[in-house]
Protein backbone atom coordinates (compact mmCIF):
# COMPACT_ATOMS: atom_id res chain seq x y z
CA UNK A 1 0.00 0.00 0.00
CA UNK A 2 1.63 3.29 -0.88
CA UNK A 3 1.32 6.43 1.27
CA UNK A 4 -1.42 8.99 0.01
CA UNK A 5 -0.18 12.45 -0.39
CA UNK A 6 -3.14 15.41 0.93
CA UNK A 7 -3.71 17.56 -1.54
CA UNK A 8 -2.41 21.01 -1.25
CA UNK A 9 -5.11 23.45 -0.97
CA UNK A 10 -5.94 25.42 -3.89
CA UNK A 11 -3.24 28.66 -4.52
CA UNK A 12 -6.36 30.64 -5.07
CA UNK A 13 -7.30 30.26 -1.73
CA UNK A 14 -4.07 31.69 -0.61
CA UNK A 15 -4.57 34.30 -2.78
CA UNK A 16 -7.92 34.97 -1.55
CA UNK A 17 -6.76 34.94 2.16
CA UNK A 18 -3.91 37.74 1.19
CA UNK A 19 -6.26 39.92 -0.92
CA UNK A 20 -8.70 40.08 2.20
CA UNK A 21 -5.50 41.21 4.47
CA UNK A 22 -4.90 43.69 1.68
CA UNK A 23 -8.04 45.24 1.81
CA UNK A 24 -8.05 45.14 5.54
CA UNK A 25 -4.75 46.57 6.10
CA UNK A 26 -6.83 49.59 4.19
CA UNK A 27 -8.32 50.45 7.15
CA UNK A 28 -11.11 52.49 5.15
CA UNK A 29 -8.79 53.81 2.85
CA UNK A 30 -9.80 53.63 -0.82
CA UNK A 31 -7.18 50.74 -2.55
CA UNK A 32 -5.34 52.92 -5.44
CA UNK A 33 -7.85 53.34 -8.37
CA UNK A 34 -6.46 51.53 -11.26
CA UNK A 35 -3.64 49.83 -9.83
CA UNK A 36 -4.56 47.08 -8.06
CA UNK A 37 -4.21 44.46 -10.67
CA UNK A 38 -0.87 45.92 -11.74
CA UNK A 39 0.11 45.56 -7.90
CA UNK A 40 -0.79 41.90 -8.01
CA UNK A 41 1.22 40.83 -10.71
CA UNK A 42 4.13 42.32 -9.56
CA UNK A 43 4.27 41.31 -6.14
CA UNK A 44 3.19 37.57 -7.39
CA UNK A 45 5.68 37.40 -10.33
CA UNK A 46 8.92 37.63 -8.48
CA UNK A 47 8.07 35.19 -5.94
CA UNK A 48 6.31 32.86 -8.49
CA UNK A 49 9.58 32.73 -10.88
CA UNK A 50 12.07 32.19 -7.70
CA UNK A 51 10.04 29.17 -5.76
CA UNK A 52 9.45 28.04 -9.53
CA UNK A 53 13.34 28.00 -10.08
CA UNK A 54 13.65 26.14 -6.42
CA UNK A 55 11.49 23.90 -6.72
CA UNK A 56 13.33 23.07 -10.44
CA UNK A 57 16.39 22.96 -8.77
CA UNK A 58 17.88 25.89 -10.72
CA UNK A 59 16.93 23.91 -14.07
CA UNK A 60 15.79 26.88 -16.15
CA UNK A 61 14.62 24.71 -18.98
CA UNK A 62 12.57 22.99 -16.61
CA UNK A 63 11.36 25.94 -14.68
CA UNK A 64 10.15 27.33 -18.11
CA UNK A 65 8.47 24.35 -18.43
CA UNK A 66 6.18 23.93 -15.46
CA UNK A 67 5.68 27.62 -15.78
CA UNK A 68 4.47 27.81 -19.12
CA UNK A 69 6.88 29.88 -20.86
CA UNK A 70 9.69 29.89 -22.91
CA UNK A 71 13.34 29.90 -21.94
CA UNK A 72 14.17 33.34 -23.12
CA UNK A 73 11.64 34.58 -21.66
CA UNK A 74 12.05 33.49 -18.42
CA UNK A 75 15.52 34.33 -18.63
CA UNK A 76 14.37 38.10 -18.92
CA UNK A 77 11.87 37.97 -16.43
CA UNK A 78 14.77 36.60 -13.79
CA UNK A 79 17.04 39.55 -15.34
CA UNK A 80 14.41 42.30 -14.48
CA UNK A 81 13.84 41.12 -11.22
CA UNK A 82 17.58 40.55 -10.17
CA UNK A 83 17.00 36.64 -9.88
CA UNK A 84 20.29 35.74 -12.17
Amino acid sequence: MTAHRPTPPPLQDSVRTALAHYFTGLNGHDAPPGQLYDLVLAQVEKPLINETLNYCKGNQSKAADVLGLNRATLRKKMAQYGLV
